[in-house]
C-alpha cells in the first residue's frame, strides 16, 4: 500500500488517482480538506492525520501495510515566518521517520520549480547547480531546504529518496483564485463574463495540468528502478498566454480575449522545466496540451456545482479533527458527467447562473 500525505490537496489527489489506476492500493490523509472527491470515492482510505504529530503519523503502520511513501502535504504561511517553517519541517521529519521505522522502498517528497530561480537559462533541468539566489516566497525558501534534508536523513537507510521538482501545476481541486498560479483566476473572469486582466501574448513559462502533474508523480513512484534522485515534474514545454486565449476562444462562441502585444520584459524566452529525466526513466509523456487541459477544466467549473452529492464525507473525521475548521467541499466532476455547456451567454453578454454558482461554490477552495 502505497501512502500520500496531503492526499486530498490538488497534487495529491490527482497523484492518489493515478496510482489507483495503475493497480496500487493508496491510503492518503487528511487534515484540513476533509471532502473526498468523487473520483477517489471508495477507491482510497482515507486517514485524518495532523503530520506534526508523530506518534499518530507512526501508528498508521499499526493499520496499514505500506510500502512506499509520497509526501505532499503542506500549509500556507501565515504572519509568522518561524511557525510557518516549524510546523512544515516538522511533517518532513515525521514522514522521514516513518520511512525509516517502516523500511519503505520509497519516499517521494515535493520541492518545487522555485529552486531554480537565479539560473539565467530558460530550460531548467535537474543537474543545474542551484544558485544561492534571494527567495520570493517562504514556501519556496522550505522546499529548497527539503531536498538536503531528505537525502541526508535517508542515507545508508535502504530507502530510496526521490525529490520532486513541481512545476507550474494548475487545474481541478485548485482555488480558482489563487494567487500561485494566473491560469485559473483568468478562466474564473471569463466564466464570469467579465473581460479578464489583459495579458501579454508571449509571457508564460512552465505549466503543466494536474492529472498529468499526478501521473508522473504515481510513475516515480512505482517504477521499477530510478536512475536519479531528483525529478522535475511537469509537461516539459514552454507555455505562452496566447495558447490559454486560444483555447478559451476555441470552446466559447463569441468570445474575444485581447492580449497585450511581445512580453512584459521585451525579447526573450521564458524559463520551463525540462523533463527528459522524467520520461527517460518512467516513459511519461503528457496526455493533456493547453487547449485540452483548458477544456476540460472549463467542463469540470462548469458542471461541479451541480454535483454536490459527489461528495463524500470521511467518517467521523470532525471528531478526528478536534473540532478545528471544517474547509468548504472541493467540487469533483465525477466519471460520465454530462458534456460542457458554455456557462456564459454571449448573446446578452451576461453569465448565466451556473456562472455565478461555480464561482460561489469555489471562491472557498483551498489550494
Amino acid at each position: 500500500m502505497i501512502l500520500v500525505t496531503g492526499g486530498l490537496g490538488m497534487i495529491g489527489a490527482h497523484t492518489a488517482r493515478a496510482l489507483v489506476d495503475l493497480g496500487h492500493e493508496v491510503v492518503v490523509t487528511a487534515h484540513r480538506r476533509i471532502e473526498v472527491p468523487s473520483f477517489l470515492a471508495g477507491r482510497v482510505t482515507v486517514e485524518p492525520l495532523d503530520v506534526t504529530d508523530r506518534d499518530a503519523f507512526l501508528a498508521l503502520a499499526n493499520r496499514h501495510d505500506i510500502s512506499d511513501i509520497v509526501h505532499l502535504a503542506g500549509s500556507i504561511p501565515g504572519k509568522d515566518p518561524v511557525c510557518f517553517f516549524r510546523t512544515e519541517t516538522t511533517g518532513l521529519l515525521n514522514a522521514l521517520d516513518a520511512a525509516r521505522t517502516w523500511g519503505v522502498r520509497r519516499f517521494a517528497v515535493a520541492s518545487s520549480i522555485g529552486v531554480y530561480i537565479g539560473r539565467t537559462e530558460t530550460r531548467w533541468h535537474e543537474e543545474l547547480a542551484l544558485p544561492a539566489a534571494e527567495l520570493p516566497h517562504l514556501i519556496i525558501a522550505f522546499k529548497k531546504t527539503v531536498e538536503p534534508l531528505t537525502t541526508h536523513s535517508l542515507q545508508g537507510s535502504g530507502v530510496q529518496p526521490v525529490v520532486l521538482r513541481i512545476g507550474g501545476i494548475w487545474g481541478p481541486l485548485m482555488d480558482p483564485e489563487s494567487p500561485f498560479n494566473h491560469i485559473p483566476p483568468y478562466i474564473s473572469a471569463a466564466l464570469r463574463g467579465e473581460e479578464p486582466q489583459p495579458l501579454y501574448a508571449d509571457d508564460g513559462g512552465d505549466s503543466c495540468y494536474a492529472p498529468d502533474a499526478g501521473r508522473a508523480i504515481a510513475l516515480l513512484t512505482t517504477a521499477e528502478t530510478l536512475r536519479h534522485k531528483t525529478y522535475n515534474i511537469s509537461r516539459g514545454r514552454p507555455f505562452i498566454n496566447r495558447e490559454l486565449a486560444d483555447a478559451l476562444q476555441a470552446i466559447t462562441p463569441g468570445l474575444r480575449l485581447d492580449l497585450l502585444p511581445g512580453r512584459q520584459d521585451g525579447p526573450g524566452d521564458n524559463p520551463y522545466l525540462d523533463t527528459t529525466r522524467l520520461t527517460h526513466d518512467t516513459g511519461f509523456a503528457p496526455t493533456f496540451d493547453v487547449a485540452t487541459a483548458v477544456a476540460d477544466y472549463v467542463a469540470w467549473r462548469a458542471d461541479n456545482s451541480r454535483l454536490r452529492s459527489t461528495h463524500v464525507l470521511v467518517p467521523d473525521v470532525r471528531r478526528a479533527l478536534d473540532g478545528s475548521s471544517i474547509a468548504h467541499p472541493a467540487p469533483v466532476l465525477p466519471d460520465g458527467a454530462p458534456p460542457y455547456r458554455s456557462p456564459l451567454d454571449r448573446r446578452s453578454r451576461r453569465p448565466n447562473p451556473l456562472t455565478r454558482r461555480v464561482a460561489s461554490d469555489e471562491s472557498r477552495l483551498l489550494q
